[in-house]
């Protein structure tokens, strides 16, 4: 089963137009299920909400997507910022709409300008797409992952169902997690065992990455596992937490502002949106204490988006490649 998950930046009509919509909270969720081809081909489309008004829904939508798509209605710096965040997250595979609805006409010039100067080599469309085009160009952008980098399920929800126990849902963002594994959660270091998985609303015995899954637990204090939280298999030796991180920052485009000594920045990766504080600039170099702990990979690999909420309107700063504890 191929899943494909789009970072979707556009309005709720054209979204139902193309998937059936599922879920709605912080973000909005459209599903479509191809069952017609050789294999099931699921397309699931994330609408991050409140975006300029929030940052953090996007970021969180672009933590788990591999395809983008932007509705451009209008030339502005929310635009701008939307498109520095796709780039920062490293997603390379997307196209653009131009949807001329609003009062001034939209130069397609200029936007083919903006996404070059964002370094998106993104395809620019000017015409509407019936929503079997658009659904097969998003299947096509889709490159599989390639190797297996272990387990990673950010958790986004967690409830408590009698009878069953702790379920946790989230996205597996790399590997796959199977019935009767034993898993960690991290931060914290609970250990338990998968009772069982669900994806779409089915039961399965395997998920994939990239599939949307509930995971219920046994043997798993329920205090232990909420958003942010990372399900990983027990003895992986895939992350570690840092409480203090010295990176050298990959500014973004656009981005003017200078960071200092004292200023308050927050990190995204892994659906995690942790709160900091600069405590020494050293050249290039930056140390960042975190008020709970950051959970990144060992091996450096991830983006790790770093934003500061009163920087209007570019509110982020850049990227860190490769953290170091301290």
């Amino acid at each position: 089963m191929t899943v494909v998950n789009v970072a979707f930046y556009g309005s709720d009509d054209l979204a139902k137009s193309i998937a059936k919509r599922s879920d709605s909270r912080d973000i909005d969720s459209y599903v479509f299920k191809d069952t017609g081809s050789t294999q099931t081909r699921i397309l699931s489309l994330l609408r991050p909400l409140k975006h300029p008004e929030s940052i953090r829904p996007l970021l969180s939508v672009l933590n788990v997507s591999s395809v983008g798509f932007i509705e451009v209605t209008k030339i502005d710096a929310a635009l701008g910022e939307v498109l520095v965040a796709m780039k920062s997250s490293g997603i390379e595979s997307g196209f653009a709409m131009i949807n001329q609805v609003s009062e001034s006409w939209i130069d397609p010039d200029r936007v083919r300008l903006i996404f070059h100067q964002a370094e998106l080599g993104w395809d620019i469309i000017e015409e509407p797409l019936e929503p079997h085009e658009f659904r097969e160009k998003l299947f096509s952008l889709h490159v599989e992952r390639e190797g297996n980098d272990g387990l990673v399920v950010p958790i986004d929800q967690r409830f408590t169902v009698q009878g069953i126990g702790v379920v946790g849902i989230g996205y597996v963002q790399s590997g796959s997690i199977e019935k009767h594994d034993q898993i960690e959660i991290v931060p914290g270091g609970n250990i338990g065992v998968v009772r069982s998985l669900q994806v779409m609303d089915d039961d399965v015995e395997k998920a994939d990455s990239g599939d949307r899954v509930g995971v219920a637990l046994r043997g798993v204090d329920e205090n232990s596992l909420g958003k942010g939280s990372l399900i990983i298999h027990h003895g992986s030796d895939l992350l570690t937490e840092v409480t203090s991180s010295t990176y050298k920052l990959n500014t973004t485009k656009f981005q003017k502002r200078i960071l200092s000594i004292n200023d308050v920045v927050h990190a995204s990766i892994n659906l995690q949106f942790k709160v900091g504080r600069i405590t020494e600039i050293d050249g290039e170099l930056i140390t960042i204490d975190w008020e709970t702990p950051l959970v990144v990979r060992k091996d450096g690999s991830g983006l790790v988006i770093v934003v500061q909420l009163d920087a209007i309107p570019m509110r982020i700063f850049g990227t860190i490649s490769e953290v170091s504890p301290v």
